[in-house]
């Protein structure tokens, strides 16, 4: 399976160019908004979506963001020699949806909308929307595995093409929930910080990090096994789930290594192969522990280590996804993408951007509740 087409919306603005010249630029997303801390009273560092998007969507930046995110995709894909199969697929990875509307629907509007309005919420009018505007007939679905979702979307669409269930697939992924009401619980249980810049705060594999700052995202793919010029290979994943806590990683990291090892296997990889690692890299402690203990057991400290939320925010339900656009982009490109070091770091994590010198990235992504996934990219043949 290959990426055939990328689109992006982001805390960096509408459009894959966007997020690439944000990340490659070494500064964070993030913006001060109004209405965080505990008592809403102060302002906090989030990397919201920006207003923009094709206003006769409605009023919804959630759903401008699916639909752009989309749209760009296909036509990355048809402008690289895409044509669409005769069955195309949806795989729509989210958690919560349209955050902010249902936040109006019940505090603003008192529960109340007209029909056309509150048909606007239901997480399957995106998708059906979408498939709308394309003419597309395949099957249609969300996935959501927690921040884990965007892997987890991947890997489906890739078993669909695997099994002839689709010719093609369209894989959007999508999180818009940076709002005080959300963002507060992270930060009281010590996972997200909002209260002073990114880099002071979000420093995966360095001294200080005392957690993640929020990002938002819609990001797109169009995957498939017929196209011209893709960016690169999708060769294999696995998920798995720890069955430990809701909120906590196991501290044993049985299940997070044997995802790996499985995924791996499925794509057909020698784990001296490997040359980069993109984490999931969240600057919590124990996500930094259990990747850290990975590089170290399974990989032997070889592959080189990227960590991109320092930058675009942890988006959530899409931050994989975010990741992912930006490791096949750089294949094209032939640049790692990477945050910058600011504090004493583990010797294999890249400082800024770097010229990409190797070929088999893996990307690993670790969702509340023990979802756990792992991705494999490379290079087309």
């Amino acid at each position: 399976m290959t990426i055939a087409g990328i689109g992006a919306v982001t805390g960096y603005g509408w459009g894959r160019e966007s997020l690439w010249e944000g990340l490659l630029s070494g500064k964070p997303a993030a913006r001060l908004y109004p209405g965080y801390g505990p008592n809403r009273d102060r302002q906090g560092w989030v990397a919201r979506v920006p207003d923009g998007g094709d206003p006769d969507l409605g009023p919804s930046r959630f759903g401008r963001a699916v639909q752009e995110a989309a749209r760009e995709a296909v036509a990355d894909a048809r402008a690289r020699g895409w044509r669409p199969g005769r069955t195309v697929g949806l795989v729509h990875a989210i958690v919560l949806g349209d955050v902010y509307q249902w936040r109006d629907f019940y505090v603003v509007d008192g529960g109340r909308r007209r029909n056309r309005d509150y048909l606007r919420l239901l997480p399957s009018t995106p998708n059906s929307v979408l498939m709308q505007e394309f003419g597309f007939h395949g099957p249609a679905m969300n996935v959501t595995a927690a921040c884990s979702s965007s892997n987890v979307a991947l890997i489906t669409a890739k078993m669909w093409l695997d099994s002839g269930f689709a010719d093609d697939v369209v894989v959007v992924a999508t999180d818009l929930s940076a709002t005080p009401d959300m963002v507060e619980p992270f930060v009281a249980v010590g996972a997200a910080v909002n209260d002073v810049e990114p880099l002071q705060a979000c420093r995966p594999f360095q001294e200080g990090s005392r957690g993640f700052g929020f990002g938002e995202a819609s990001v797109g793919f169009v995957v498939s096994r017929e196209v011209e010029r893709p960016y690169a290979a999708v060769l294999g994943g696995a998920m798995s789930n720890d069955a430990y806590h809701v909120l906590s990683v196991d501290p044993s990291h049985e299940q997070i290594f044997d995802c790996v090892r499985r995924a791996l296997d499925n794509a057909g990889v020698r784990p001296e192969q490997v040359d980069y690692f993109n984490t999931h890299g969240s600057g919590t402690k124990q996500c930094d522990d259990a990747e850290t203990a990975l590089l170290e057991k399974l990989f032997d400290q070889r592959p080189w280590v990227t960590a991109l939320k320092p930058l675009a925010g942890h988006c959530q339900a899409a931050s994989a996804g975010v990741e992912v656009a930006a490791a096949a982009i750089g294949y094209e490109r032939g640049v790692v993408a990477a945050s910058p070091i600011v504090a004493a770091a583990h010797p294999r994590l890249l400082d800024g951007p770097q010229p990409m010198n190797g070929a088999i990235t893996l990307k690993t992504a670790l969702g509340m509740g023990g979802n756990n996934s792992a991705l494999l990219l490379g290079p087309v043949d």
